[in-house]
C-alpha cells in the first residue's frame, strides 16, 4: 500500500515511516521545504495548499503534524502555534481529500487531552464527553477540522493518542535517563491515572485501523489496564533497579511547568473500548508489559 504521511519528522512519524517501509509499503512524506527525494512532496498547509496528485494511488493518508506540546511555558503566542500547526494541516488535507473521486482513508492525530485535565477515577471511553481546558478545546477543534472530508464521506479515523512510551524518543527517553540517575519519583500524590501506550502497540493500532474498512471516528490509543503515576513509577524503578524515593511535589511542578503542570497532575482513567471491540490485541496491555516494551532495544 502507498501511504502519504504528514509529520514524518517527529518521533511518531519517524517510527511509523520505518515500520511501513520495513514491511514493504511505499511512504510519501509531505514536507514544507523543496523535496529531497522521490519519496517527498512539498505542501504549504499555512496557505492551505497541497497538490492533489500526491494522493493518486494512495491507500491511506496519515496526519501526525503539529508543534510539540512539551515546550514550556505555554505563552499565548505558543498556544496559538500549537493550534494553528494542527488545525491548518488537518483542514488542508481534509479539503483536498473531499475533492477526490476515490479518496483514501484519512487517519488524523488527536490526543487523550480531549477528555480534559482531571476526571478523577471515572472510567472513560470514546463515548465520554470532552473535558475542559486548553488541550480539550484543542482536540475538539482538531477533530472538527476533518469535517470537509467527513461530509464528502471520506473514511476518517481520529487517533486519540496517549503519551507513547519508547526509549527511542518522546517523554519516555527523558524519564529513563532521569530514573537511571536515581532521580525518578512519582509526580505529586501519584494517585492520578496516566494514559499511556507502548510504541509498538501504537504502530500496530494505526495499521489495524487503516486496514479495517469499517473503522471510523475516534479511537483511544492507551493501555486497556489503566495505571496510576505511582504504579508506573514503581514499575520503571524496579525495571531499572533504581530507587524512586524523590517525589516531585505538585507545587514544584506548577512552578516549573506552569499551565502544563495540570496535564501532569490531573487524573484521566481511560479505556480503549473501540479498539478492543474491533478485535485489536495489545502486546503490552498493562504497565509492566509497557515498561518492558519501552525499554527493549531495537
Amino acid at each position: 500500500m502507498r501511504f502519504v504521511l504528514a509529520g514524518a519528522s517527529g518521533f511518531l512519524g519517524q517510527a511509523l515511516r520505518a515500520r511501513l517501509t520495513g514491511e514493504g509499503h511505499d511512504v510519501t512524506q509531505l514536507v514544507r521545504r523543496p523535496p529531497q527525494g522521490e519519496d517527498q512532496a512539498q505542501w504549504d498547509p499555512d496557505r492551505g495548499q497541497v497538490d492533489a496528485e500526491v494522493f493518486s494511488g494512495a491507500g491511506a493518508v496519515v496526519n501526525l503534524a503539529g508543534a510539540t506540546i512539551g515546550r514550556v511555558p505555554w505563552t499565548s503566542s505558543y498556544r496559538q502555534t500549537i493550534r494553528t500547526s494542527r488545525l491548518g494541516t488537518t483542514s488542508t488535507l481534509a479539503r483536498a481529500l473531499a475533492d477526490l473521486p476515490d479518496p483514501p482513508v484519512f487517519v488524523s492525530a488527536s490526543a487523550t487531552g480531549y477528555y480534559g485535565k482531571d476526571r478523577g477515577d471515572l472510567l472513560l471511553d470514546e463515548d465520554s464527553p470532552a473535558g475542559d481546558g486548553f488541550l480539550a478545546e484543542l482536540c475538539r477543534d482538531w477533530e472538527g477540522a476533518t469535517e470537509p472530508a467527513e461530509r464528502a464521506d471520506v473514511r476518517v479515523v481520529h487517533l486519540r493518542t496517549s503519551p507513547v512510551f519508547d526509549r527511542s524518543g518522546g517523554a519516555f527517553k527523558l524519564m529513563e535517563r532521569q530514573f537511571r540517575f536515581g532521580a525518578g519519583g512519582r509526580l505529586g500524590s501519584g494517585r492520578q491515572y496516566l494514559p499511556m501506550i507502548a510504541l509498538d502497540d501504537w504502530l500496530s493500532a494505526v495499521q489495524f485501523l487503516v486496514d479495517r474498512a469499517d473503522a471510523r471516528g475516534p479511537y483511544n490509543l492507551t493501555i486497556p489496564e489503566p495505571a496510576t503515576n505511582a504504579e508506573f513509577t514503581k514499575v520503571l524503578g524496579a525495571a531499572l533497579h533504581r530507587p524512586t524515593l524523590l517525589p516531585v511535589p505538585a507545587v514544584a511542578l506548577r512552578t516549573a511547568l506552569g499551565e502544563f503542570s495540570a496535564e501532569m497532575l490531573g487524573s484521566v482513567r481511560l479505556a480503549p473500548r473501540r479498539l478492543l471491540d474491533a478485535g485489536f490485541t495489545f502486546a503490552a496491555p498493562d504497565v509492566t508489559a509497557l515498561v518492558d516494551s519501552a525499554l527493549r532495544r531495537r
